[in-house]
């Protein structure tokens, strides 16, 4: 199947790289000629612009937006608009905020563009693991371009199946979901990242914990040197807190025991926020999710080993550097 994709950064790239693994036809553009020229070398066609993109698929179109949430984005769609037709349609892969895909597909309605709105989790991972995709938009669309989905995301693999659920009744078990309407796709991966804000503090306390049992201040009958290398290491195996965020710290503190390289500044990227607001729209207690936001902003006045483990973490699972050295 043919695909055209704008932005080919940490996971665009890969997605691209994924897809035509698997046969599928990729024409790419992006505002940076290396990254345009990489993707080319690798197989995929390549395109002068965002115009050029558009006459080099075929109808009917189907392109995929990967770029920042934000202006970008918005800047971005709106001109690819100018370039489509009716039965075209637009996904946009990035964390873009619901209410924003809302509008859009309102608007791309009126000129017979479908709009699908795909929150994408995997990270720098995605190109080998697969990727956990959340789809809202246009049903017939998104049923369309399944072999597209089905090629990216993880697929069943040595996961075993929920005892009790038929998997022929959905794609879930494949690592894909349609989940609604417009905004459905990003709402879904909004409270994803904000679970995984709660995950990630849940795992950095308690490790800064063990860190921290080998202070002076611990009378000496218990102070224990504790390796948390080999703790994460072991956790990983047979206990019930294991998980891929596990995985990533293991790999952390094995590359970097002390995390020397992190200073503790740990960004956020939106969707912890949006959680915490549609939670006191709908008036549900969120606790454990918005001090993990909460804590992120007080990682950049003042840091400690556990901010170091969630700066360490958001680098494993997307690559993400540090913007600021504190």
């Amino acid at each position: 199947m043919q695909l055209g994709m704008i932005g080919l950064g940490r996971m665009g790239g890969n997605i691209v790289r994924r897809l035509m693994r698997n046969q599928h036809d990729c024409v790419v553009f992006d505002a940076d000629p290396q990254a345009v020229a990489q993707i080319h070398k690798e197989g995929a066609h390549s395109a002068t612009s965002i115009k050029n993109l558009v006459e080099q698929l075929a109808k009917p179109r189907a392109v995929w937006v990967m770029l920042p949430a934000g202006e970008i984005t918005e800047n971005t769609i709106t001109q690819l608009a100018t370039h489509l037709e009716d039965g075209d349609v637009i996904i946009d892969g990035g964390n873009t905020n619901f209410k924003d895909d809302v509008r859009r597909a309102q608007t791309l309605k009126v000129k017979g563009i479908a709009y699908i709105d795909v929150g994408t989790s995997g990270g720098v991972w995605g190109l080998e693991r697969g990727y956990c995709m959340m789809i809202g938009g246009d049903r017939e669309a998104v049923t369309r371009l399944d072999p597209i989905f089905r090629t990216l995301a993880p697929g069943i693999g040595t996961i075993e199946l929920t005892h009790g659920r038929d998997p022929a009744q959905s794609t879930a078990e494949q690592g894909y979901l349609y989940t609604g309407p417009a905004g459905s796709g990003h709402f879904v991966k909004m409270v994803h990242n904000g679970i995984e804000y709660g995950l990630m503090q849940a795992y950095a306390e308690g490790l800064d914990i063990l860190k921290g049992v080998s202070q002076e201040i611990i009378p000496a009958e218990r102070r224990y040197d504790l390796n948390l290398a080999d703790i994460t290491e072991l956790w990983r195996r047979g206990s019930v807190v294991s998980s891929w965020l596990l995985d990533l710290s293991a790999i952390a503190l094995a590359e970097d025991p002390e995390l020397k390289a992190f200073t503790g500044y740990v960004d956020d990227s939106g969707e912890g926020r949006w959680t915490i607001m549609a939670a006191i729209e709908e008036a549900v207690p969120t606790d454990v999710l918005s001090a993990a936001l909460y804590t992120r902003f007080r990682s950049r006045q003042d840091h400690t080993f556990a901010e170091k483990l969630l700066s360490a973490m958001r680098k494993q699972f997307g690559g993400h550097q540090e913007s600021h050295k504190g």
